[in-house]
């Protein structure tokens, strides 16, 4: 009797053990994240705990210490922007923080530490998340990562739509390209504008035509302004001999992604650091991960001029490195 109650005894510390085991090792791979579990306002943003994902073969998993917000992210809030199929449904389009985990099957050196920044279908409102490599970009040395997080989305969206569906190339030292970028009219010399950049759309397509040169490019990235138009769209357009381009980001394959990171990375990005630093992202604010909902009403309302940051993982004093 003695010997099956010390076995049991036994037993039952082995039990324990492993349960306190697996629990402990358990919580450490959760992290906290912002979910959506209806959709509508930023009071609908809830901040939980939720299992930290695996990288897979190809994917570096990130330790995210600072998330930029994007309009993309009002619109998924809201129901109306769903990521595409497979990605991670938590809102958050660019990411900036360390190398945490490798997966299998990498092509480049990182290594765990190493300072990057990442372009997302999702998952950015988190303390981790886990993206193929072919998305992600060293940090420049000379930037926080509250200005790198400020990067990813806005910067390659502008880069994709000037080079690859605009068609035209970029100078940055040597040339002023003619732009009419989001409304604002630019160095016009009384020609009209060769690209237009528009995310607004029906509300301003009037104002687009005529600012437009003859045979100039509109690219529409967004619909601000609603997605209805009345009046004589085409035929004024036609009367100019313009281009109407149309172009998402997110829903771009893999392959396209990489291309434009590559192209990115090797033709601007050594324009933000060192003795060529031309370039810097424009921070407007940055909110704590708990004051998410905030800092969706702050971008509803319009109110920021420049990228609105929210703080994942470090200080502020932290993040000025």
């Amino acid at each position: 009797m003695s010997q099956i109650l010390q076995t049991g005894v036994f037993l039952l510390r082995k039990t324990y053990n492993t349960t306190w085991y697996r629990s402990c090792s358990s919580f450490a791979k959760m992290m906290r994240a912002v979910c959506v579990d209806v959709p509508g306002g930023p009071e609908n943003l809830v901040l939980r705990s939720i299992p930290r994902p695996e990288p897979k073969d190809g994917e570096v998993l990130i330790k995210v210490h600072a998330a930029a917000l994007n309009r993309a992210d009002l619109l998924q809030r809201r129901g109306l922007y769903p990521p595409p199929a497979g990605e991670s449904d938590i809102i958050g389009l660019e990411v900036a923080g360390t190398v945490d985990t490798l997966g299998q099957r990498l092509k480049r050196n990182w290594k765990p530490d190493d300072r990057v920044m990442a372009l997302l279908c999702g998952g950015g409102y988190a303390e981790y998340v886990s993206v193929s490599e072919e998305l992600l970009m060293p940090v420049p040395n000379d930037l926080t990562f509250c200005q790198a997080a400020a990067i990813p989305e806005a910067w390659l969206t502008a880069f994709q739509l000037l080079v690859f569906i605009g068609k035209q190339i970029i100078e940055i030292l040597n040339r002023t390209l003619t732009i009419y970028l989001i409304n604002e009219l630019c160095d016009l010399a009384g020609k009209g504008a060769n690209v237009i950049l528009d995310c607004v759309g029906g509300s301003n397509w009037e104002k687009n035509v005529s600012s437009l040169a003859v045979d100039g490019r509109w690219v529409l990235y967004g619909t601000m302004g609603g997605r209805t138009v009345e009046g004589d769209l085409l035929g004024k357009l036609l009367s100019k001999r313009g281009h109407l381009l149309c172009s998402l980001l997110r829903s771009r394959s893999l392959q396209y992604k990489a291309e434009l990171i590559q192209a990115f990375e090797e033709r601007v990005l050594p324009y933000f650091s060192g003795q060529a630093a031309t370039l810097r992202p424009v921070i407007d604010s940055r909110f704590k991960m708990e004051d998410v909902a905030e800092a969706h009403r702050h971008m509803e309302a319009n109110r920021n001029m420049g990228k609105i940051i929210i703080n994942v993982t470090l200080s502020e004093e932290k993040l000025h490195h």
